[in-house]
């Protein structure tokens, strides 16, 4: 018989899934820290929080897993409560409260107050911006919108996120001035679809102004685009980023294919002229941008041919930075009423192959760089390295520049500029020039 525990309430949020989760969670902890309660980021509580992922079958897995975790720490004493949040939840809810019935409560991702009334706590409307950052101090995610109103195949966002809904410019500004006040140096702008934003509330694509009203704020220094939606794309926000230095030449943008019968099959709205069009007005309108693009392999008839489609562009193309992934038959998703007809060792094979070719590119891009002076940002030391990035370059999926922490001492957040001696297919090493 498992006895209650005696220590004093302690809540411990654990967070899955994408740059997103990282922002609900902190969201999540403001609200909590805010109503005195002791709250911390996946180390030792007797009060369980997970913000689970829905969005793959691998997430999947690992959210569930991670809950079997928990619930065994709970049978055997070692945690009195355990609440299940985020995307598997809203996705689930009634699967997992049928599956595994001994965890506390389910909250799907709108349910914030009612996670908080669970947990003791108030929902405060007031706390705008007030979060506790789990990153490195010297960046933070910034969630400009929620939700998608794009219909692709493929995607189950839309059943766990809802409708698009962007952050009024006043209110992101604001939470942009709080972060800055912590020492927050670097801006990475987040939603399901950055190209969306404004159309809700401004009745038109207004990106670009809210990167007029962000370069603004004192104290940061870096602001990073990630995931654009190819149609429809704000071409002003080119002509801001190529004028504002504070907005790094960086965008990631997910392209997920190119043949033009996958991409009419998985509703992207666009094909691989217009594709290929549009990358070409990046290059041209700000000459020195870095794109990330991440694709998917496997889809539902996707054939030899259009494969091979894909991968000489992938050759042609030379993105900077690529992610790959292999196709995930998704329920409720238009797409899961094909047939999911390539074999599991043909998608991997596929998606391999694809990364085999982009680390080649990647290598010959960072060969070029040897020689060259960057500024970058150091986010850690690790061994004996401090690892830093440059403005080319996102946390987590990038590549890191590596300087010797025997020669030099260098602090989390601070900025450099330094010298590539050496380069790797993902590494570059660098001697500090001027700190």
């Amino acid at each position: 018989m498992r006895t209650k525990s005696l220590k004093k309430n302690k809540i411990n949020v654990v967070t899955l899934g994408c740059s997103k989760n990282v922002y609900d969670s902190e969201v999540l902890m403001g609200q909590l820290k805010a109503s005195g309660k002791d709250v911390v980021h996946e180390e030792e509580g007797n009060i369980v929080v997970i913000n689970t992922c829905g969005f793959i079958n691998n997430a999947k897995e690992e959210s569930i897993n991670t809950i079997l975790e928990f619930m065994q720490k709970k049978e055997d004493g070692e945690v009195d409560k355990v609440f299940v949040t985020g995307c598997l939840s809203e996705r689930y809810k009634p699967d997992l409260q049928k599956e595994i019935p001994n965890v506390d409560a389910y909250f799907g991702t709108t349910e914030l107050p009612g996670l908080l009334k669970a947990l003791g706590a108030d929902y405060k409307h007031e706390l705008i911006g007030e979060r506790l950052t789990t990153t490195p101090k010297n960046y933070a995610y910034l969630k400009i919108a929620e939700g998608c109103d794009r219909p692709c195949s493929f995607c189950a966002i839309p059943l766990m996120r809802g409708k698009h809904k962007s952050t009024p410019i006043e209110e992101v500004v604001i939470e942009a001035e709080k972060l800055a006040a912590k020492g927050v140096k670097e801006l990475i702008l987040i939603a399901q679809d950055l190209t969306y934003y404004g159309l809700d509330l401004y009745k038109k694509r207004n990106l670009a102004e809210l990167l007029e009203a962000l370069v603004k704020v004192d104290g940061i220094e870096w602001i990073r685009l990630h995931y654009a939606f190819p149609t429809g794309f704000p071409m002003d926000v080119l002509e801001v980023m190529n004028r504002e230095p504070k907005i790094c030449n960086y965008i990631d943008i997910p392209l997920q294919h190119i043949s033009d019968s996958i991409l009419k099959s998985m509703r992207r709205g666009t094909t691989k002229e217009k594709t290929t069009q549009l990358l070409k007005d990046f290059r041209v309108a700000v000459p020195n941008m870095t794109i990330r693009t991440t694709l998917i392999v496997g889809y539902p008839g996707e054939t030899e041919e259009d494969y091979q489609i894909l991968k000489e562009w992938v050759k042609e193309m030379r993105f900077e930075r690529l992610g790959c992934f292999t196709y995930s038959h998704e329920e409720n998703t238009h797409a899961y009423n094909l047939e999911d007809d390539v074999p599991e060792d043909v998608k991997q094979e596929r998606a391999n192959e694809i990364m085999e070719i982009q680390s080649q590119i990647s290598w010959e891009l960072n060969q070029a760089k040897i020689g060259e002076t960057f500024k970058v940002v150091i986010d850690r030391k690790e061994g004996n390295y401090f690892v830093g990035r440059t403005e080319f370059d996102s946390p987590d999926v990038d590549n890191e520049v590596l300087i010797d922490a025997s020669k030099t001492y260098m602090k989390t957040g601070e900025f450099a500029t330094v010298k590539i001696t050496e380069a790797a297919d993902f590494d570059l090493f660098a001697e500090v020039v001027t700190a």
